[in-house]
């Protein structure tokens, strides 16, 4: 899954943001003429050029084997499915015009255009052209098409910055903002799973989704969640921990989704643990308490958003510059 090498780094944009509201139903978008980024990320999104999109990572082998401390899986299967509208893959492309994805999942929110996803999916050191969410995407196809995001509408903890993808793992989720599509926000059409909070560590059913790269539909499971509390001394905390069969790298940023009286609710992302995990059969999910909570009300109410500018760090982005950019959030504390 999930192995992300690089050092922490802001990336499109602020910090913080989101949580829930009620759920809609999937409506078949219409065709009227899209946003011009939207316009952009739909032409540049090709079938060949998404199913030729490799999962984030950033040097290391991600999954490459069990330690003996996360566990083995006699998990659950999983099996290749259609997926579920409100959960996708965000792609992008680097400097050299390479595809690359991470999962992400609709959540319902005021604005109806948040997806929340893993927060090493987002800490990279250079711009991500073409970065946009496809909901529901399948093997090349994009059914309800592709939505930009926001200039400025990627959101970390700044702590995640400051301390690393290690020391910070309790804190590996994040909310995007997208751009409009025919008029209608993403929610509008596809939906969205209740961000659900303090909710404890031990659920049943859980229905994991992800988008492992070996495979070329969604992956989806049904387990129990546990409480996991890290052995290893460098990624300190508590993390949910689910066994689910053949989840390897790509399946970062998908979610942890529960029944819920109506829809679905949503209780994890893939990563935390060793950027969720180190074996294809165990996948572990950061808490959702109050940290979550406050990244969705600082947010939402604008506060604290230091670089929601538009701006990115492009290339000149190194691990001195990432420094000096979160003394300078603190500064501002």
């Amino acid at each position: 899954m999930r192995n992300v090498r690089t050092p922490a780094l802001l990336m499109g944009g602020a910090l913080f943001l989101f949580l829930p509201f009620p759920a809609a139903h999937a409506t078949p978008p219409r065709s009227h003429s899209p946003s011009p980024s939207t316009d952009s990320t739909d032409r540049y999104w090709t079938a060949s050029r998404m199913r030729a999109a490799q999962p984030v990572r950033a040097g290391g082998t991600e999954r490459a084997g069990d330690d003996g401390e996360g566990g083995e899986g006699a998990g659950s299967p999983s099996r290749p499915s259609e997926g579920l509208p409100i959960v996708g893959t965000f792609f992008w492309s680097d400097a050299k015009g390479s595809g690359h994805f991470c999962g992400g999942t609709v959540v319902n929110s005021p604005g109806k255009n948040l997806v929340m996803s893993a927060a090493h999916c987002f800490d990279g050191t250079s711009a991500r052209p073409n970065l946009a969410f496809v909901p529901q995407y399948d093997d090349g196809k994009k059914p309800y098409g592709s939505f930009a995001v926001k200039p400025g509408g990627v959101f970390l903890d700044k702590r995640y910055l400051t301390k690393g993808r290690d020391a910070a793992a309790t804190l590996d989720f994040n909310f995007v903002q997208l751009e409009p599509r025919d008029g209608k926000n993403v929610q509008d059409v596809v939906g969205g799973a209740d961000l659900m909070t303090d909710a404890g560590y031990a659920h049943s059913p859980v229905r994991l989704v992800g988008y492992p790269a070996n495979q070329s539909h969604p992956l989806d499971c049904t387990d129990r969640t546990e409480r996991f509390d890290s052995p290893t001394p460098g990624i300190p905390g508590s993390f949910l921990r689910i066994e689910c069969d053949a989840y390897s790298g790509g399946s970062s940023g998908g979610p942890f989704l529960v029944k819920r009286v109506s829809g679905w609710g949503i209780i994890g992302v893939i990563g935390g643990w060793k950027t969720g995990g180190d074996t294809d059969d165990v996948s572990y999910s950061p808490y959702f308490g109050r940290d979550v909570k406050a990244l969705y009300d600082r947010a939402t109410s604008g506060e604290d958003s230091v670089f929601n500018s538009g701006e990115v760090l492009a290339t000149a982005g190194t691990w001195r510059h990432a420094e000096a950019l979160a003394m300078e959030i603190l500064r501002r504390e």
